[in-house]
């Protein structure tokens, strides 16, 4: 690969591409992990992906009918999926090769909850119109079909032991039946609940069943006499239920429980919890995350890891080790809702924080299959902003406060990576922008609703022990505007920071005093953004009006005025030294703009809706945007590369272009016509072809004038010659190139048969092209013949008079001797008129009937003009394009010519 452009020079971006997205991966519903737990299953819509837990690369998407699915289990051995939507299809997956097997209707009412037994066998479903039936996952049979209950299904389970080959199922009629599959009948009815069934698990000795339900509490049955044996109050609604292996975990925390049977339920309380069996003891619980709103609607148990998954009810999962007292660790965001604003944050910045809708910051790690959630914020997190190297990180809220965080991401404690050292507490409304100093850490500015603007102190803070209850003061309160605030800048020398508003007005502010410096008039809408020049002193602005303005710091006039959206500008930031500008707005694009030339270098699209945030990594080798289609795009600079790229290319073109050069000079046609194809160079394949032509010897019966010529015409594949085709349309087109085309066309025609023309890709366009120009140079080629005869016809009559003329002269003594001599050579010109005749009519008889057959085979028929007059072609690829009224005036031209040639023989 070529070097890169010269370093120590500033060279202009030029190109972006998408490399890495961060998109929703469940948006509710079922969740499933493999038993190896190496897979991720989860409900997209109407669609399943199966993802890699530890990469995050998604291996299959599942497509579904345009309907929601409704619920999919996995095949203990993971090879199958079964999967159901509200279109009431049943459907069977190979998980390993990503296609659907079979598809069939299974219920009258969508199908619920689903089961798999253990040998990978069978498939129970629960519908909503009251039945429970059995299936065959192999056949795609419906093998069982239990009738009872008086409400939707809720909960299927199959017994662990094979032996028993018992059923368990739950409804909201709050009954738990027991379904005997050898029998087919029923065996008992559990009545304790007073709501709808939610979970459903079996002991591993196989004689106790627990049932959870909403009405708050467990129930524990004996299988043995089919009654209950207790009940445990659980003090919140239960969606889930389920027994933890016995002898597997060995501790809790600090609390032995080798010998203990144990069970886990969470509901809408957001909170996983461990329960002894046997006394409804608690022995452990999940610590509550502060600010947390959200439920759990299923909880998975990984055998292998130990490890409990909660799926929330904002699509997020959670992974928790049971040994190590129920701690978070790992997280994994299902989706995210519109994403307002990100930051790159880390001294190396390998995490990307983002505000996505919602009460927790979202910490992606941009290298593995991970995030974190920071909790604090009691409302919708707004904006966020980090300082210079990336160790604290501002965030504001429709709480009405801002908080600040310091960021350790190298610790593998999730607990201890992020941890607020204080709030900003003041503003009496919502918080829209938040800015840290550049050089120190020592002052946060906010901006509100409220139209003030909030200078904070943050050198109280202690970084070491940090108290989150801490509340920074306010140095200075400035009423700056009669709108909202919409965003805030602060100059890189931290002397002065700048403001943007809905009242349409940016203005600029001494940091220190908080006393305006000036205003920056303009903009016919809100001003969305506004950023310094990294370099110059300049101030950069966007609004709703679809401009971007560069002003003055100076005199705070307008300097440079940047028109390309179709709608708001939302994000305005500074890229390459200050040269370049990098916007963002509701129309879905994403700019890149040359300050210099006033010009939009390069536009951006990845995304379907407004892109409200946008991020510059400090090397400005990445760009990342985020918008209200819940989607992160990370856009790499590929500027050098391209560069490279297009360097080695031309330097390969000419080393090509040299050896087309060689090849033509040693007369090596098979080399030189593979090569020019390869290089798209259809004028150099018409000269050569031409040049073959006029170099025909005398005897040759090949087509193209040389065996080997034909040969590679042969041997072309169907692209080459698709391609070359292509070059004999054009050339087609022109009466001065008709001749090479026409051969090349009929050693192509007559080489292949019609199934391999079949197969050469866009022959019916191709043909189309052609017969038209074919059918045309074949009449004027039968004009030229016909017109011949004429020639022919005048100079007999020529030599007649002649032959008269001599007769007034002669003695008529020498009558005699002049009439036999006559009658000779009147004879012997006969002669010669009947051979050409007998010749000409031979060459138009074997044109048509090449034409029949062609046309008759639906294909050109190649036409060779051998008494046509070959002019030479005319420097350019130009001439190979012209329309068809020239080709008109041209064949005019042409019958003028053979008219004055007649003429002049007449004379």
């Amino acid at each position: 690969m070529a070097a890169p452009p010269p370093q120590g020079k500033i060279h202009l971006k030029t190109s972006f591409k998408s490399t890495q997205t961060i998109e929703s991966i469940y948006t509710g519903g079922k969740v499933c992990i493999s038993q190896d737990e190496q897979f991720l299953i989860t409900t997209v819509g109407e669609d399943i992906d199966v993802i890699e837990i530890k990469t995050g690369k998604k291996l299959w998407r599942l497509k579904g009918d345009t309907e929601i699915i409704t619920m999919f289990a996995v095949t203990p051995d993971g090879h199958t999926l079964v999967s159901a939507s509200r279109s009431l299809l049943l459907k069977t997956w190979d998980l390993r090769t990503g296609t659907l097997i079979r598809s069939l209707k299974a219920h009258d009412a969508p199908i619920i909850v689903m089961d798999i037994d253990r040998t990978s066998s069978l498939v129970a479903t629960g519908s909503a119109d009251g039945t429970v039936k059995v299936w065959d996952i192999a056949g795609g049979f419906c093998t069982h079909n239990f009738k009872g209950h008086g409400g939707v299904i809720s909960a299927v389970l199959f017994h662990p032991d094979q032996a028993k080959a018992w059923l368990y199922s739950g409804a909201d009629d709050c009954t738990v039946r027991v379904w005997d599959l050898k029998t087919r009948k029923g065996l008992a009815v559990l009545e304790s609940h007073v709501s709808v069934i939610r979970g459903l698990a079996v002991t591993h000795s196989g004689n106790t069943l627990i049932s959870g339900s909403r009405d708050k509490v467990v129930n524990v049955w004996d299988l043995t006499t089919m009654k209950l044996a207790t009940t445990y109050p659980i003090y919140e609604t239960l969606e889930t239920v389920g027994i933890l292996q016995k002898g597997k975990i060995q501790n809790i925390g600090d609390k032995d429980v080798s010998d203990k049977d144990m069970f886990y339920t969470a509901g809408d309380a957001g909170v996983i919890r461990i329960w002894d069996l046997r006394s409804g003891e608690l022995i452990a619980k999940q610590k509550e995350e502060k600010g947390s709103k959200s439920g759990i609607s299923d909880v998975l148990y990984n055998t292998t890891s130990q490890q409990l998954v909660s799926i929330t009810s904002d699509q997020n999962i959670l992974f928790f080790d049971v040994e190590n007292d129920l701690k978070r660790v790992k997280q994994i965001v299902g989706y995210n809702d519109e994403i307002i604003d990100v930051a790159y944050i880390g001294e190396e910045e390998t995490h990307l924080a983002v505000a996505a809708n919602s009460e927790q910051i979202r910490v992606f790690n941009l290298k593995e299959f991970e995030c974190d959630l920071i909790y604090g914020h009691t409302d919708i997190v707004i904006c966020l902003d980090r300082n210079a190297d990336g160790t604290l990180l501002a965030s504001g809220s429709k709480d009405n406060t801002a908080k600040v965080w310091t960021l350790d991401l190298e610790n593998e404690d999730a607990d201890e990576r992020y941890k607020c050292i204080g709030s900003c507490v003041g503003h009496t409304e919502a918080i829209g922008a938040v800015a840290l100093t550049k050089k120190t850490d020592g002052l946060l500015l906010t901006g509100s609703q409220d139209r003030t603007i909030k200078c904070w102190d943050l050198s109280t803070a202690d970084l070491d022990e940090p108290d989150e209850n801490l509340r920074f003061k306010s140095h200075y309160t400035i009423q700056a505007h009669e709108k909202d605030i919409n965003t805030i800048d602060i100059a890189p020398n931290d002397k002065i920071f700048a403001t943007g508003s809905q009242d349409k007005l940016a203005k600029i502010w001494n940091l220190q005093e908080g006393t305006l410096i000036g205003t920056c008039k303009g903009h016919k809408r809100g001003v969305w953004s506004v950023k310094f020049s990294p370099v110059d002193q300049c101030l950069a602005t966007s609004s709703g009006d679809r401009t971007i303005k560069i002003w003055s710091l100076n005199d705070f006039s307008c300097l440079r005025t940047f028109e390309g959206h179709t709608n708001s500008i939302l994000k305005v930031d500074f890229m390459t030294s200050g040269l370049q500008l990098v916007s963002c707005g509701s129309d879905g694009l994403v700019k890149l703009w040359t300050i210099r030339t006033n010009e939009c270098v390069t536009t951006l699209d990845n995304h379907t809706e407004k892109i409200w945030a946008l991020a510059v990594r400090k090397d400005e080798n990445m760009v990342v945007t985020g918008g209200a289609d819940s989607m992160i795009n990370m856009w790499e600079d590929f500027t050098e590369i391209e560069y490279a790229e297009k360097k080695a290319a031309k330097a390969d073109q000419v080393l090509k272009e040299q050896e087309l050069s060689n090849y033509l000079q040693r007369k090596d046609w098979k080399n030189a016509i593979t090569l020019a194809l390869s290089l798209e160079q259809p004028f150099r394949l018409l000269q050569l072809f031409n040049q073959i032509l006029q170099d025909r010897p005398e005897h040759d019966t090949s087509v193209t004038g040389l065996e080997a010529v034909d040969k590679v015409l042969l041997g072309l594949s169907p692209d080459q010659t698709a391609k070359l085709l292509g070059y004999v349309r054009d050339w087609n087109t022109h009466a001065k190139n008709m001749r090479a085309a026409q051969t090349v066309l009929n050693a192509i025609l007559r080489q292949r048969k019609v199934q391999e023309m079949i197969e050469i890709p866009g022959i019916k366009d191709l043909l189309d092209g052609l017969l038209p120009y074919s059918d045309r140079h074949f009449q004027r080629v039968e004009a030229l013949t016909v017109r011949s005869y004429v020639v022919d016809y005048t100079v007999q009559a020529m030599d007649l008079m002649s032959l008269v003329g001599g007769m007034d002269d002669m003695d008529m003594d020498d009558e005699e001797t002049e009439e036999g001599a006559s009658k000779g050579l009147r004879a012997q010109r006969k002669a010669e008129e009947e051979l050409m005749a007998k010749e000409r009519h031979e060459a138009l008889a074997a044109a048509r009937a090449s034409t029949a057959h062609t046309s008759t085979a639906q294909e050109p028929t190649a036409v060779v003009a051998d008494g046509a007059e070959n002019e030479d072609a005319e420097e350019g690829e130009g001439d190979d394009s012209e329309d068809s009224e020239d080709d008109d005036d041209e064949d005019e031209n042409e019958d003028d010519e053979n008219e004055e040639e007649s003429d002049e023989d007449m004379e």
